[in-house]
């Protein structure tokens, strides 16, 4: 993609790079109130599972 002549160049630009971790924070749920708090504060919406909401955040 960066279309480097040499592999040199691609490996510097990767070492610049900071990866996300995959560690989120996670929350529940029991109604839209309390879903619509969760994302005010940046939870993102996972799914449903016995009746509640089910949310993330990256830590």
């Amino acid at each position: 993609m960066l279309e480097d002549k040499s592999i040199a160049n691609t490996l510097i630009y990767t070492q610049l790079i900071e990866f996300e971790g995959d560690e989120y924070s996670s929350a529940v749920a029991h109604n839209v109130d309390e879903a619509k708090k969760l994302i005010e504060v940046g939870f993102e919406y996972v799914c449903n599972h016995d009746e509640k909401m089910l949310f993330r955040k990256r830590k």
